[in-house]
Order: C-alpha cells, then sequence, then structure tokens
C-alpha cells in the first residue's frame, strides 16, 4: 500500500493543551513504538542507540520518516535543566483507516514524556538483584521480536505476577521454554571468558542497553534453558535506566556477587560508560 507521509503531531506530558483522540490507534490497536531514556544533565544518554531503535520500528512497522531534527530540539527544550530524569518517547499511527487498516494518509503522533528517575535503581547496581522465575511465558512472533511496540500485554500479566507475589523481578522464558529476558530488562551472562545473551529472533525486546555494550565488547547470542543458566557463575541484568546489575539469585540457585561486581567494574572501564 501507498502511503502518502505527512508530519508527525507532537505532545507533551507537559502541555495540557494538546490531547490523544480517542480514535488514536495507538489507544485502539497498540499501533506504535516507544523508548525509554536516561536523560544526565539535559542530555539523553545512548542517544544514538535509541534513534537506531525508533527507525528500526518506523521501518518494520512501515511508518512515515521521523524527522530527528525537530524531535531533537523538541527534546532539548523539554529535558533543559534535567539533573536525571527520564524521558519516554512514543510514537502511534495517529487516527485514520477502517478497523485495522492503515490509513492512506498517515498523520502519527509522538508523544514525549518526562518523568521522575527511580532511584532505587542505582543500590540495584552495588546490592544485586534477585529473581524469581514466571508461570507466563512469552508467545513466538519473528515479525515483532526485538521491537519494543505498543503491545505489551504480556508483560503486563508478569507485572501482575510479580506485584501479586512481592517479587524483586522475573525470569521470563519463551512457549519453547527458552530464556527470553527479565520483565523489564535484558540478560548477559558470563562463561569462561567469553559473554552472552539470549536470541531473541523469535520474542523479547533488543534492548538499547544491550545493543550499547554489543557495540563495545564481543556478545554472542545464544539459546539457552533456564537449567543451564542456573550453572552459569555470573549473570547480569541490564536495560537503559538500570545500566548493567548483577543477578545475585534465581529462585533458591544464588551467583557469585563478589565477581560479578569486578567484571561489573571491568566492563564499565572497558566501555567507558562510566
Amino acid at each position: 500500500m501507498t502511503t502518502k507521509i505527512n508530519s508527525y503531531t507532537t505532545i507533551t506530558n507537559t502541555d495540557s493543551a494538546h490531547s490523544i483522540p480517542l480514535t488514536d490507534r495507538g489507544l485502539n490497536y497498540g499501533d506504535g513504538f516507544f523508548t525509554t531514556t536516561k536523560v544526565i544533565k539535559g542530555t539523553i544518554a545512548h542517544w544514538h542507540f535509541h534513534k537506531l531503535r525508533l527507525v528500526e520500528c518506523q521501518s518494520r512497522l512501515g511508518f512515515p520518516e521521523i524527522n530527528f531534527n525537530r524531535l531533537e530540539q523538541s527534546i532539548k527544550q523539554l529535558c533543559l535543566g534535567q539533573k536525571c530524569a527520564v524521558l519516554k518517547i512514543t510514537i502511534t499511527r495517529g487516527s485514520g483507516g477502517r478497523g485495522y487498516g492503515q490509513p492512506l494518509e498517515q498523520n502519527p503522533v509522538l508523544i514525549l514524556s518526562l518523568l521522575s528517575y527511580p532511584n532505587h535503581y542505582d543500590a540495584l547496581k552495588f546490592d544485586g538483584i534477585a529473581l524469581e522465575v514466571s508461570s507466563i511465558k512469552l508467545g513466538l512472533q519473528p515479525l515483532l521480536a526485538g521491537m519494543k511496540t505498543l503491545n505489551r500485554l504480556e508483560q503486563v500479566l508478569i507485572k501482575q505476577e510479580i506485584t501479586e507475589n512481592a517479587w524483586s523481578d522475573t525470569i521470563v522464558l519463551d512457549l519453547n521454554n527458552n530464556v527470553i529476558e527479565t520483565s523489564i530488562a535484558n540478560l548477559i551472562y558470563y562463561v569462561n571468558g567469553q559473554w552472552f545473551t539470549p536470541k531473541l529472533d523469535q520474542a523479547g525486546i533488543k534492548g538499547v542497553y544491550r545493543e550499547y555494550l554489543a557495540s563495545k565488547i564481543q556478545l554472542i547470542e545464544s539459546k539457552i534453558t533456564l537449567n543451564d543458566l542456573k550453572k552459569v557463575p555470573v549473570i547480569f541484568c541490564c536495560n537503559s535506566l538500570m545500566g548493567l546489575v548483577p543477578i545475585k539469585s534465581i529462585q533458591n540457585t544464588h551467583f557469585d556477587l563478589e565477581l560479578a561486581l569486578k567484571l561489573q567494574k571491568d566492563m564499565l572501564i572497558d566501555t567507558k560508560d562510566i
């Protein structure tokens, strides 16, 4: 289908004059994508990799090209003076079309939401995090795998399970019982001097921090079961807000936190993410 490209409408959560119409396709069908960024001294950490994520989602989902010059101007204005905050960038396809069908003339909506930074993440980098294992498994859909789309009902159900059981977070498997991620972060693990991360070609989200690390170190994608994961000496979870956090346990299996903190320090020096 040929699509006429129109300009994006920008809405911020600090501007009460703008609202999202009831007909927005992001609201009705989850037709859109987003990225969540960490703002440090008015600028976005790892912005290059957030841009790559947005471009990939735009291309794979058939959205009009994003005007990054305009987006970056809006971000600069919104984040001015922010020492440490969170900026969520959401893009929907806007309104129009019949049912699931896309409108011939697209008018996407770009939503910028400035939020407070979850300060407890900083302590996790040193204390580590204890994980459980979710009973909810991710479906398999290679057409959507890797992207951070607005369709996040699986994660909503997983978060319900976490809250009901008072867990910190949980390991999530797919329907084939491969380890994929946690509810909010990617996984990397260390075996025999090499770094590995679960393969995400069927399910899961390719996080910005995971992609950043992969650009700095050799990070091997591999399928792994829960039993095999519990046998590795060191595991981390990571995302763009918390950075690199050591996993101290999965259920009743405990890991070497002292070694993890040493490897964490070495990696942050090697990647210059300090």
